[in-house]
């Protein structure tokens, strides 16, 4: 390519910022944030890193608009204002993630796992949450058994049979049901408990756990069957394979990897409710295997009682953040569950 031409070309591009200019944007405005905060004395260290993001906005547009022109500015505006969205959500998640570990891990070992409260006073060190983790797995898992199979149907006739005032009334009591606060669920569940005259027990709270969990199947069930193109369904119905055989051979395979990554996040929605099973199950501070009979105890509502007692310091404090990090553990894993089968039965492409 001759000189003229390389000329004509940059002429054509126009000034450019180099790669590194938001890098450099980016120190400068957080260092002219540190140093407001220091020298006006002021007491939130937050307020540094939001005045360190405006800095930043305005320099960038500031320094665009004078090299690369308004039009080139307004869009590295946009793209700057995306990134300190972005590092703005992450200051919670990443506060929340550190007090939970720093303070979880005092007393988070193979005993706090393995063992149970028992006769241990919540001012006394020592127990564990082996109880509790058995009884979320058990109530969890009952209300999985419950919620799957119902949302999954439910899902099928909506969007493969669902025509008419029906389908339109089932939908919206499933966009009711998904909005509904979690204690209204136990409450349903303790008024039926109140007419038989029952006491509270672990399977109360499997079926407030279901009713929250059904509508979240029921979405991401639906939303799934939905992306299935009409031409596998054709196809399948062209060779005279009868509808339901198609939705089981065809639609269901097609879509499994979505249907179970909705199906595991609404575990993981349903793992840390806390209102419903303080209604109905109440808690144990011993383990009791049998969600059928007598009173259980649960990660979530395990957390509340020690934290409650706990007057925000002493062995209950500890015990209340270990729980808590085993919680966040344990939803994490799920999500990564979620994610590790969505990518395993995701539709290859190519050849």
């Amino acid at each position: 390519m001759s000189t003229a031409a390389v000329t004509s070309k940059r002429s054509l591009q126009g000034a450019r910022l180099p790669k590194w200019a938001p890098f450099a944007i980016a120190a400068g405005s957080v260092a002219l944030g540190v140093v407001i905060t220091f020298a006006a004395s002021l007491d939130s260290s937050i307020q540094w890193a939001l005045m360190g993001a405006i800095f930043y906005v305005v320099g960038t547009y500031a320094i665009a608009a004078r090299v690369e022109g308004r039009r080139q500015a307004k869009d590295r505006v946009a793209t700057s204002l995306v990134w300190v969205a972005f590092l703005l959500a992450l200051i919670p998640l990443v506060s929340l993630i550190w007090s939970t570990v720093s303070r979880g891990v005092k007393v988070l070992d193979f005993y706090f796992l393995s063992h149970s409260m028992g006769l241990v006073a919540d001012d006394e060190p020592g127990g564990g949450i082996y109880h509790a983790i058995l009884g979320s797995l058990e109530q969890v898992g009952l209300a999985t058994v419950i919620a799957a199979p119902i949302g999954v149907l439910t899902a099928v006739y909506l969007v493969e049979y669902g025509r008419g005032k029906l389908a339109k009334a089932v939908t919206f009591f499933v966009d009711v049901m998904t909005g509904i606060p979690s204690i209204v669920a136990g409450l349903f569940i303790l008024s039926i408990m109140l007419a038989f005259d029952m006491q509270p027990f672990g399977f109360a709270g499997s079926l407030a756990l279901a009713i929250l969990m059904m509508p979240v199947v029921v979405r991401s069930t639906e939303e799934m069957l939905k992306l299935v193109p009409n031409e596998l369904r054709e196809a399948s119905l062209a060779l005279g394979i009868p509808k339901w055989r198609t939705i089981l051979k065809v639609v269901i395979p097609t879509s499994i990897g979505g249907i179970t990554t909705g199906i595991m996040l609404a575990v993981a929605r349903i793992a840390g409710e806390t209102a419903p099973v303080l209604l109905l199950v109440w808690g144990n501070s011993l383990i009791n295997a049998n969600p059928f009979e007598g009173a259980q105890q649960s990660l979530p509502l395990y957390i509340y009682q020690q934290y409650a007692n706990s007057g925000g310091a002493g062995a209950a404090y500890d015990r209340a953040w270990a729980a808590s990090l085993t919680l966040i553990a344990f939803v994490m894993i799920l999500n990564a569950a979620a994610r590790g089968i969505a990518r395993w039965k995701a539709p290859k492409t190519g050849r």
